[in-house]
């Protein structure tokens, strides 16, 4: 079934959806999983498939159409309340993943749900566009001195803003991979090469590659891989996309070889091509290839993100995939963070769970006692 997914939501000439009530409900599970129930149901309308779908499956599919359609015009009118938070800032602000692709007009939007919003800007801009973000209402939640510290000297992004009234999210990024990590990029060689978005003045995304290495990493040190198939979507149209100029490849490997990205793209690009098949020209396959770790962790990392990509549903998951997500989830720690703020760091977070979770019993059991 999951063959099943990945035609129904990618394949433009994808077998007749022939399929019985039981393998519609683990389709539509599968979708909701992997966050590609809109890209399901942008995908059999933009087909002509409308007429495959049951009734029911139709009418719940039509209702995500209409939320995509609703989320894209709020993440416009966010982008266009960003602009004017940021008024006084003389710098760049570059969109990142979702409101990227959607903003520069680019295929992954189409299908695409939002959670937030993500921006870069210089390092040394941080404090200026989140002072003005924070003056138009976006503030930080349930911050404290150890999760400030956190994300202002470990990651590569402060922490999360929400707005007062919207609820709507930006998260402020200075790069695209912690300073910690062991595939750190600086923030100025990303905004060396940013290219400005038609008709929204001081608004850029990254470059072609920048923009594809930047998934690649993401998905490479993630670990909480619910939405990596999607992302791997993601990536597959902007490979397609750009891939029909014949620099972009060239570009691209010679790229990911400058700020030491190759390793993830390789991986990814592996993944890419077990799902949706060949992507990479093959006059460039042999130095693609050179780009491959040694040693034996590359066959156990291909093995993990095997099943870790495959949607997390009963009709679908592979054997030893929760052992999978678990590896990987330490995994992404280690690749993003030294081994002594790794242990010191996820020693913090059990604790938090631990008590967290006996003051919520606690408080259960009191309440049941008080009942009468």
């Amino acid at each position: 079934m999951k063959d099943g997914l990945i035609s129904a939501v990618w394949q433009p000439a994808c077998e007749p959806l022939a399929l019985s009530p039981r393998e519609w409900e683990n389709l539509l599970g599968q979708a909701r999983q992997t966050q590609l129930l809109g890209r399901l149901a942008q995908h059999l309308w933009a087909q002509g498939r409308w007429h495959d779908v049951p009734g029911p499956v139709r009418q719940y599919l039509e209702g995500m159409r209409r939320l995509l359609d609703r989320q894209h015009r709020e993440v416009q009118w966010e982008v266009a309340c960003i602009q004017r938070a940021l008024r006084g800032f003389s710098g760049p602000v570059v969109l990142l993943k979702g409101a990227a692709y959607l903003m520069a007009g680019l295929p992954p939007a189409a299908g695409r749900i939002f959670s937030d919003i993500d921006i870069l800007v210089a390092h040394e801009d941080l404090n200026t566009v989140e002072s003005a973000l924070f003056r138009a209402g976006w503030i930080h939640e349930d911050m404290d001195a150890y999760k400030d510290r956190y994300y202002r000297t470990w990651m590569h992004e402060i922490a999360p803003l929400r707005h007062v009234q919207r609820g709507t999210v930006v998260d402020v990024h200075h790069t695209i991979s912690p300073p910690t990590s062991r595939f750190r990029v600086a923030g100025r060689q990303l905004l060396e090469r940013m290219v400005p978005i038609e008709g929204l003045a001081g608004c850029y995304v990254l470059c072609p590659a920048d923009m594809v290495l930047h998934s690649a990493v993401h998905l490479f040190q993630e670990g909480e891989l619910n939405k990596g198939l999607r992302d791997l979507l993601d990536m597959h149209d902007l490979l397609l996309h750009f891939g029909r100029d014949a620099q972009f490849w060239p570009d691209l490997l010679t790229r990911a070889h400058a700020l030491g990205l190759g390793e993830p793209l390789f991986h990814v690009l592996q993944h890419i091509e077990r799902f949706f098949g060949p992507v990479c020209p093959v006059p460039l396959q042999h130095e693609l290839a050179r780009m491959a770790p040694a040693g034996p962790g590359r066959a156990l990392t291909l093995a993990l993100f095997k099943r870790a990509l495959v949607p997390k549903h009963p009709s679908s998951e592979l054997a030893f995939s929760g052992m999978a997500h678990w590896l990987l989830y330490v995994r992404s720690h280690y690749l993003r963070m030294p081994l002594n703020l790794v242990i010191s760091h996820l020693a913090r977070k059990a604790l938090q769970r631990y008590f967290s979770s006996d003051l919520s019993a606690s408080t259960a059991n009191k309440v049941q006692r008080a009942t009468p």
